[in-house]
C-alpha cells in the first residue's frame, strides 16, 4: 500500500501505521511528510473487526488460504454454547502468535520462516478483547465483531474459538472497520485515491495532524516564546494561555500564527512544558 501511494501522490515521506493480512480488507491509516511522526502513536490505538468463521477446520495459516491440517465434523451448537465459548475471550488473553505474522525473531520476520517450513517456539502475549458481538451464525459459519486491543490477531482468536468449541475453525474472510478514530466509513481505496489526486482533490480526503489529538486541549503562545517552541524547549507556563493544566497533562502546542507545532506535557512541579513531539517542520 505505502508503495503504491508512493506513487499515486508523489510522495516519498509516506508511512503506515500497521499491518493487514494480504486477504483482508479495511481501515489502514496512512501518514504523508511530516505526519509521519504519527505512525508510532497510531499503532497504539484500538481496533475494530468484522470477521466469518469457518469451523470444522484448522489450516497452517489460520485462515482459508492456508493448507488444511485437520477437518473435523461441527456439531449443531445451540446459539447460547457458541455465545457462551465468544464471551469467554472477552477481557485480557494470552494469545500466542502465529508463525504467519510480521512479527520479527532474530530479525526475521516469522512469515519468511513459515514459508521455509520452519517453526519456532513463540511467547503468549497478552492481548484484550474488549467486546465481541455475534452478527449472524448459518453453522459452519459464525459473522462476529471484535473490537479489541493493538497486537491482537483475529486469525488466532478463531482457531482458539474453533480448539474450545472442540471442532477447530478458520478465519474465513477478515475486514477492518475502525482504527482509533478512524471509520471505515472515511476509507477510499487506492484507485479512489488515484482518481482523487487526479482531479487533484486530494485535499478532500486529507486529515490535519492537529485534529488527531483533539482530545487534547489547546495551548497558544506569543512572540516572546516562539523562539523556545521552534526549537523544542522547555516553556514555562506563564508563557502559555492555558490556563489550570494538570500534572502531566498533554496538550497541542500553537504558536500566534495559529500554527500547530508540537505536542508538550506540563510538568507541575517545574510549572514547565516540555516536549513530547515536535510537528512543525
Amino acid at each position: 500500500v505505502v508503495a503504491k501511494l508512493r506513487g499515486i501522490v508523489g510522495q516519498r515521506k509516506i508511512g503506515h501505521t500497521g499491518t493487514l493480512d494480504p486477504d483482508a480488507e479495511g481501515v489502514l491509516p496512512i501518514c504523508l511528510g511530516r505526519a509521519t511522526k504519527l505512525c508510532d502513536m497510531l499503532t497504539d490505538k484500538d481496533k475494530t473487526y468484522e470477521a466469518v468463521l469457518l469451523l470444522g477446520r484448522a489450516t497452517d495459516t489460520q485462515d482459508i488460504t492456508g493448507t488444511v491440517l485437520e477437518s473435523r465434523e461441527v456439531p449443531e451448537f445451540r446459539p447460547e454454547e457458541i455465545s457462551d465459548v465468544l464471551q469467554s475471550f472477552v477481557g485480557e488473553y494470552a494469545q500466542v502468535p502465529p508463525m504467519y505474522s510480521a512479527i520479527k525473531v532474530n530479525g526475521r520476520k516469522l512469515y519468511e520462516l513459515a514459508r521455509e517450513g520452519k517453526e519456532i517456539e513463540r511467547k503468549a502475549r497478552i492481548v484484550q478483547i474488549y467486546e465481541i458481538r455475534i452478527k449472524k451464525t448459518e453453522l459452519p459459519r459464525i459473522w462476529m465483531e471484535v473490537r479489541c486491543s493493538k497486537g491482537t490477531y483475529i486469525r488466532t482468536l478463531c482457531q482458539d474459538i474453533g480448539e474450545k468449541l472442540g471442532c477447530g475453525a478458520a478465519m474465513k474472510s477478515l475486514v477492518r472497520t475502525q482504527v482509533g478514530p478512524f471509520t471505515i466509513a472515511q476509507a477510499k481505496t487506492l484507485d479512489e485515491i488515484q482518481t482523487l489526486v487526479a482531479e487533484k482533490r486530494e485535499e478532500e480526503i486529507l486529515i490535519p495532524v492537529d485534529s488527531i489529538f483533539d482530545n487534547y486541549r489547546r495551548g497558544e503562545v506569543g512572540e516572546e516564546a516562539m523562539k523556545y517552541l521552534r526549537n523544542g524547549n522547555r516553556i514555562n507556563a506563564s508563557l502559555c494561555t492555558l490556563e489550570n493544566p494538570l500534572p502531566d497533562e498533554r496538550i497541542r502546542m500553537y504558536g500566534p500564527d495559529g500554527q500547530f507545532y508540537a505536542i508538550y506535557r506540563f510538568d507541575s512541579q517545574e510549572n514547565r512544558y516540555y516536549i513530547v513531539k515536535m510537528f512543525h517542520e
